[in-house]
C-alpha cells in the first residue's frame, strides 16, 4: 500500500511529539507519591480501556478471526512492551529525563541486530550510517550522566533494559501489524502488556488504589498523549516502514524530553547533549532518506504488479 511522504513524516513527526512527554508526566507522577509499578499498569489499564472497546465495536470480525499464532506473537508483543515501561519508569526514578530517555532509545541498536538476524531485514549502507550516527549521539548525550554512582549506574542499566525491551516489541509488530488493522494490533498488544503489568504488581505486592488523585490525573494524561497517541502512531508507521527505522525515529525523543524537562523541571541542557542531538537528527535525516526511497520502490512495485 502506498503512502505520501508528506503524510509518513507528520505523523512521525506528531507521534514523536507526544512520545516526548512521557518522562515529564511520569515525573510528575511520581512527584504525587505514585510508584514504578503502579504508574506503568495505570498508563496501560487506561489506553486499554479506550482502544480495547473500540477495537470491539469497530473490528470484531478480525478480533475474532485471529489465529492461535497471531494471538501467541501479539501476546509476546505486548509482555515486552510491559517489561520495557517497567524497566524505563523504574530507570527514571535515578538518573536525569535526558540520560534515562537517551538510553532507552538505544533501542535501533538492537533492532537493527534483531531484524537483520530474524527478520532478514539486513540494513543497506546508509541505514547503517544513520544508525551508528544516532547511537553515537546517544553516547555522547548520556555521557556526562554515566557512572555518578550506584543509583545513576542503576537507572542507566534498567533504561537499556528498556531499549531492549522496545526492540521485541518493535521487530514482533513489524511481523504482525502489516496483517492487522491499527485498532486490531494496538487493542490487543496493550491489553496483553495491562495484564503482564497487572501480574508483575500483583507479585511485588505494589498498591494500585489510595494516591492522590493528582497521580490518576497525570498517568491518565500520560495514557492518553504518550501511549494512545505517540506510540499508536509509531505503530501505524509499522504498517509502512521497517522496525529499524521507525525505532531511529525515536531517537528524537531525547531531544524533546530533554528540552521539556529543562523548562518544566529546570533540569540543564548540557553541551553533551546539544552535540549528541545534532548528531542524533544527522543520523534520523540519512536513514530516513533511504528507508523512505525504499518504501517508495516498494510502493511503485506493488502499483505496477
Amino acid at each position: 500500500m502506498d503512502i505520501s511522504r508528506t503524510r509518513l513524516l507528520l505523523s512521525l513527526a506528531m507521534g514523536i511529539t507526544a512520545v516526548s512527554l512521557a518522562a515529564i508526566l511520569i515525573r510528575m507522577a511520581q512527584g504525587a507519591g505514585m510508584g514504578t509499578l503502579p504508574i506503568a499498569a495505570w498508563r496501560l489499564a487506561f489506553a486499554s480501556l479506550i482502544l480495547v472497546p473500540y477495537a470491539w465495536l469497530t473490528r470484531r470480525e478480525e478480533m475474532r478471526g485471529l489465529s492461535r499464532r497471531e494471538l501467541g506473537l501479539l501476546a509476546i508483543s505486548g509482555v515486552f512492551l510491559g517489561l520495557h515501561f517497567a524497566a524505563w519508569i523504574g530507570s527514571l526514578g535515578y538518573t536525569s529525563v535526558a540520560s534515562s530517555v537517551v538510553l532507552v532509545s538505544m533501542g535501533p541498536v538492537f533492532v537493527g541486530l534483531g531484524s537483520w538476524l530474524f527478520l532478514r531485514e539486513r540494513p543497506g549502507l546508509l541505514l547503517t550510517v544513520g544508525i551508528a550516527l544516532a547511537a553515537a549521539g546517544s553516547v555522547v548525550i548520556s555521557w556526562g550522566d554515566l557512572g555518578r554512582g550506584q543509583d545513576q549506574l542503576l537507572g542507566d542499566l534498567l533504561a537499556l533494559a528498556g531499549a531492549v525491551m522496545v526492540a521485541g516489541y518493535l521487530m514482533i509488530g513489524r511481523k504482525v501489524r502489516g496483517r492487522l488493522t491499527l485498532a486490531t494490533y494496538v487493542a490487543v498488544v496493550y491489553g496483553a502488556a495491562m495484564v503482564a503489568l497487572l501480574l508483575i504488581v500483583l507479585v511485588g505486592r505494589q498498591p494500585l488504589l489510595g494516591f492522590q488523585p493528582e497521580a490518576y490525573f497525570w498517568v491518565l494524561a500520560l495514557a492518553l498523549g504518550p501511549q494512545v497517541v505517540g506510540h499508536s502512531t509509531l505503530n501505524w508507521a509499522l504498517r509502512y516502514l521497517s522496525a529499524t527505522f521507525v525505532s531511529i525515529v525515536t531517537l528524537a525523543e531525547p531531544i524533546g524530553s530533554g528540552l521539556l524537562a529543562y523548562l518544566l523541571l529546570d533540569e540543564p541542557v548540557t553541551i553533551s547533549t546539544l552535540t549528541g542531538g545534532v548528531l542524533v537528527l544527522t543520523g534520523i535525516y540519512i536513514a530516513s532518506r533511504a528507508e523512505l526511497a525504499t518504501a517508495r520502490r516498494q510502493g511503485a512495485g506493488q502499483a505496477a504488479g
